[in-house]
């Protein structure tokens, strides 16, 4: 489905031109408008807008801190209610182990807290707090894709603990998002009612991605967007807050730095730099000395490729080296890259036009994306440029390029369909061409693997990031971090966004490079930390809630032990399942149980060991129904099942979900 139009309103920003790559070729999309002061602006796609008639647009900065400018009540007519019957997303299972913690307020204008709540130990899930005595700055709410090394199988997606903002809703003032990724982005939809709602504040692109995915979320609250233009300041409550460009794979990616009593807290959301063999260019560099111009208290900075020494390969590189394969393709090209490479996918979809080619969009993630860009004015495509895959071979094989979804060997994308012809209308041949445009995700290795083995039996030519310039990724290395440290020069660095080993490195980096080591602070998720005065900084012992916080269908909540548990013990071991009727009266067996076993034994194979299990579950059963009037069969499935899982233990080695029903008769 395609995005809606905004709508028409006078003050709304004009489309941003992608922003990114600056030594990349302009594309035909409009002027840049400048930075300026200005409040930021309301705007409504798909989803409506929360009514900001009680609050005004700067985010309530003649708002008394702790009041909500009535927001739930008097709405505009424009707005929704939550259909009676939709299930709730911010319903919360109270199945947890964690207790909140004690810990401090804060109680004078000289502290300032950072929470790094999640994304500090893993990729993914990114979320950080900036606490003053009256305000809470909340920077992203992503979310963490589920993966084997979770251990959450079943599990949609996993989400930033927001126990702590819960129990001080009444501080948060914004959310303030740095950029349309959704490791940024993806837990808008499950939290932001659990944290009170507040104002959402984020560039152009941005705010289009955020509400286009609210479209999947009819039943929640609308959200109350605030756009701002590149380099934007606004207030909320006490606090101002300051924005710069920063560059990334994705247009609208900005930093952004939280004023307080003693500098500027600056956060870099996901960073790179542009540069020419390690030059820093003019303007990139201009953005950056901007920041450091300020008093910046600490920096809170991407550490993503922290472990990668020099700078990273620049897209402007991977730009020239697509646009030469595309030129010189002889037969369909298939480009496999991330449907969130936005410049990138606008990049080769202009060399397309640019040399009469024909355009396949395979995916659905890159279709609306594509979408997205169009409606942001990032692009314009000509009318004939887009075919259908069932159109295909109306057309000169060197005429097709095929941007394709699946570079991480997902099963059901569609770069692995094409590899093992189920796609419906393309089957790979000879005179093909895939260019596997990314790099490889942690975690992922297999997959890719399996899907480069099914690639390579079709006899096609392979293009991929190890032999060629063709991706570049969005997050700079070492050299390029350092080199934002110096820059900035904040009086304290926390690295951010990796596994520890990527903070880790980020640290050795910066302290190699004449960082002092003492004002450098490696945090896990939930980590507190108070900068007193300006020049003091702890660490504290107590940590923020951060028990995992997952979505199972429409289900969200902590991490459900018993439940995850129950599936590992399923994927791992199997079930064995005892299906028993028991004479209500005697509490004798009428018959020998049945036994059903999934993923755990051959029952064929296994006849002896099936025969001493129904001995013993008949022994059991009748041991504790002896003298029990009435009988209670909830007691004796109990005794069942710990007698009859030890018994399987010992002779298997394997612990199976031992399920016993238990029919009275």
């Amino acid at each position: 489905m395609e995005p809606t139009s905004p709508q028409a309103n006078n003050n709304h920003p004009r489309p941003p031109r992608r922003n990114t790559h600056r030594g990349s070729r302009p594309f035909n999309a409009g002027s840049r408008p400048r930075p300026h002061t200005e409040r930021p602006h309301t705007i409504s796609v798909g989803a409506p807008v929360r009514s900001t008639t009680r609050r005004p647009a700067g985010g309530g900065g003649n708002t008394a801190p702790g009041a909500k400018g009535g927001r739930r009540n008097n709405r505009g007519g424009n707005q929704r209610r939550r259909p009676d019957k939709a299930p709730a997303l911010t319903h919360r299972l109270n199945l947890t182990d964690q207790k909140s913690p004690v810990i401090p307020e804060i109680l004078d204008e000289d502290t300032v807290r950072i929470i790094t709540v999640s994304g500090c130990e893993e990729i993914g899930r990114n979320m950080n707090i900036i606490e003053t005595k009256d305000d809470i700055i909340v920077i992203d709410a992503g979310f963490q894709f589920v993966s084997e090394e979770t251990g959450t199988p079943g599990v949609d997606y996993i989400l930033p603990n927001t126990q702590y903002l819960e129990e001080r809703k009444h501080k948060i003032r914004a959310l303030v998002v740095t950029h349309g990724h959704l490791d940024h982005i993806g837990g808008i939809p499950y939290i932001l009612e659990r944290i009170g709602n507040p104002p959402i504040y984020t560039q152009y692109l941005t705010s289009l991605m955020i509400l286009k995915r609210q479209e999947e979320f009819p039943q929640i609250e609308p959200i109350d967007m605030k756009v701002i233009k590149e380099g934007e300041s606004f207030s909320v409550g006490k606090t101002h807050i300051k924005t710069f460009r920063v560059t990334h794979s994705i247009p609208d990616a900005m930093g952004v730095c939280v004023e307080t009593k003693h500098g500027d807290v600056v956060i870099t959301g996901d960073i790179k730099l542009v540069h020419e063999d390690g030059k820093v260019v003019v303007e990139e560099r201009g953005q950056w000395e901007k920041v450091g111009q300020n008093k910046n208290l600490a920096l809170l900075c991407d550490s993503t490729n922290s472990d990668r020494a020099g700078f990273s390969t620049s897209e402007a590189k991977v730009y020239e080296t697509l646009e030469a394969i595309i030129k010189a393709s002889r037969g369909r090209l298939v480009i496999g890259t991330f449907a969130s490479q936005f410049d990138r996918l606008i990049s080769v979809i202009k060399t397309c036009e640019d040399n009469g080619k024909k355009v396949v969009m395979e995916g659905r993630s890159i279709k609306t994306n594509i979408d997205i860009a169009i409606l942001a004015k990032l692009i314009e495509v000509k009318s004939d440029t887009f075919i259908p895959a069932g159109d295909i071979n109306n057309y000169p094989a060197d005429k097709v390029v095929i941007l394709s979804t699946g570079a991480q060997g997902e099963e059901f994308a569609a770069l692995m369909r094409m590899a093992t012809d189920k796609h419906k209308f393309i089957t790979l041949n000879e005179r093909d061409t895939i260019v596997l445009s990314s790099s490889v995700i942690p975690g992922n290795e297999i997959a890719v693997q399996k899907l480069k083995d099914n690639i390579y039996r079709k006899n096609v030519k392979v293009i991929n990031y190890q032999g060629s310039h063709v991706h570049s990724s969005g997050h700079g290395n070492a050299g390029e971090l350092v080199w934002v440290h110096q820059t900035v020069k904040p009086t304290f660095l926390i690295p951010v966004h990796g596994h520890h080993y990527h903070l880790k490195s980020h640290m050795f980096a910066a302290v190699e490079n004449g960082f002092p080591k003492d004002n450098v602070i490696v945090p896990d998720n939930g980590t507190i930390m108070d900068i007193k005065n300006g020049t003091e900084i702890i660490k504290h012992a107590v940590k923020a809630p951060n028990e995992l916080m997952v979505v199972d269908g429409f289900t969200v909540g902590t991490k459900q032990e018993v439940v995850l548990r129950d599936r590992l013990s399923l994927a791992q071991d199997g079930m064995f399942v005892i299906i028993a009727t028991v004479n209500s009266k005697t509490g004798k067996l009428r018959k020998s149980p049945d036994i059903i076993s999934r993923g755990f034994i051959y029952l064929r194979e296994n006849q002896q060991l099936l025969s001493e299990a129904r001995v013993l579950i008949k022994r059991t059963v009748e041991k504790h129904t002896e003298r029990m009037n009435p009988l209670d069969l909830e007691q004796v499935k109990d005794e069942v099942t710990n007698v009859v899982s030890q018994f399987l233990l010992q002779r298997t080695q394997k612990n199976p979900m031992v399920i016993p029903v238990l029919i009275g008769i």
